[in-house]
């Protein structure tokens, strides 16, 4: 762990503070018209943080791999065994032919949570006394469905990787184009994964810019004042039954579902993708999810808590780069949602994510009343284009970020096809 603590404090003296200075240097000696010109500053300032120093912990585990061959079935065992939330999906490819970019190898990208509801949602014929892996074998049509499938289906995320030489301004910029949940770290040599950028990760890294004038000029502002993806929150009732709470989870697409008190209207805690895995944790939730109710199903307790949460939960939101666990003990419980008020700072609910390691808070009133969400892209996209003065050249990173998100320069400006 002291190992850890080392490299980010070098982190936050080394490679912020040369970026910034360069920044000032730019500035102020250069171009004195842009001093005041906070956007520019920040996107000037993104384009010098390179992946590899500024973000440890990217390459401490081994990726697993699905490939396009694999059945439905056969993908949620392995990723549930190898306890992963998502992999990468191989194109299985002939042989004789030689890989010459690192987009031939994978078309996309698959998580546990997603196979596992869209199956659920399928599925004709119920399993009685069994298990979920029970149901996929009582309905063939959806347990062997190839992975391949379900390529262009909604469900996949696109495969837009970066390299260890870019930047945090190239994961921005895809984050902000794509829906993307995590950005694949390619490994150039042999034009594989090597780890993943989180979006957990990158509010992190953000926020070692705290006290910056050009990440305070945003960051600072009040949340009333931004105009969020997600304005709309799904929600189910705490007395709506378990299988209400997952078919609305699966519609919404937004990682998180909200579930409130019926007659106080109140937040009482939130179902997530994350929460998914324990239907195959428990047999008993499993089959009893069309009568048990959701308000009591976010009273389960179901692994152990982290018993000294200073320990690593300061550090785990940057650590988690590396690691895409599907059982994650320092989530938060799902009857102790993450919330913040309108009048709180973007900067303070970033804080909130960041150290509670949730993929997302909702926005509530004084009464507990819930009025939004707020997700992790929502607050990314806040940093990234086209938010950001995009007065820049091309070249290195940013022509491959180009052709991966289909912008383009224009007189000196950065147009996306939208």
């Amino acid at each position: 762990m002291q190992d850890t603590r080392t490299d980010l404090k070098l982190l936050e003296g080394g490679v912020l503070k040369e970026a910034e200075e360069t920044i000032k240097a730019d500035h102020v000696g250069n171009n004195p018209e842009t001093d005041s010109d906070s956007a520019t500053a920040l996107q000037l300032f993104l384009d010098r943080i390179p992946i590899n120093n500024s973000i440890p912990g990217i390459k401490n585990s081994p990726v697993v791999e699905l490939k396009t061959g694999d059945t439905v079935k056969d993908a949620i065992e392995f990723l549930y065994t190898k306890n992963a939330f998502g992999a990468p999906i191989v194109d299985v490819l002939d042989p004789e032919i030689p890989l010459t970019r690192f987009p031939d190898r994978y078309i996309g990208f698959l998580d546990f949570a997603t196979l596992v509801l869209w199956s659920l949602q399928n599925a004709s014929k119920e399993t009685g006394k069994g298990n979920f892996m029970s149901l996929l074998e009582k309905n063939p049509e959806i347990g062997n469905t190839k992975v391949g499938e379900l390529a262009k289906s909604f469900l996949w995320n696109p495969f837009f990787p970066v390299r260890l030489e870019d930047t945090l301004f190239h994961v921005l910029l895809l984050i902000s184009k794509h829906r993307i949940q995590v950005v694949p770290v390619v490994e150039q040599s042999n034009l594989k994964v090597t780890g993943f950028v989180t979006q957990n990760a990158v509010i992190q890294l953000l926020l070692q810019s705290d006290g910056l004038t050009w990440f305070d000029s945003i960051a600072e502002k009040p949340l009333s004042e931004f105009r969020f993806e997600n304005e709309s929150v799904s929600f189910v009732y705490g007395d709506e039954s378990i299988a209400d709470a997952l078919h609305v989870l699966f519609k919404s697409q937004t990682g998180a579902v909200a579930v409130i008190n019926r007659q106080t209207r109140m937040l009482i805690g939130s179902v997530r993708n994350g929460d998914v895995y324990l239907l195959m944790e428990n047999d008993k939730i499993f089959r009893d999810r069309k009568v048990v109710t959701v308000e009591e199903f976010i009273r389960i307790e179901t692994s152990d808590r982290d018993p000294d949460p200073t320990i690593e939960r300061d550090m785990g939101a940057l650590l988690s780069a590396g690691v895409l666990q599907l059982r994650n003990k320092y989530r938060p419980r799902m009857d102790s949602p993450v919330t913040n008020k309108k009048t709180d700072t973007l900067k303070e609910a970033m804080k909130n994510v960041a150290r509670t390691k949730s993929d997302f808070c909702f926005q509530v009133d004084d009464s507990q009343h819930l009025l939004g969400i707020l997700t992790l892209r929502d607050i990314i996209l806040q940093f990234s284009p086209p938010s950001m003065n995009s007065n820049i050249d091309g070249g290195g990173f940013f022509e491959t970020a180009l052709e991966l998100t289909g912008c383009q320069i224009k007189g000196g400006t950065l147009v996306c096809d939208h």
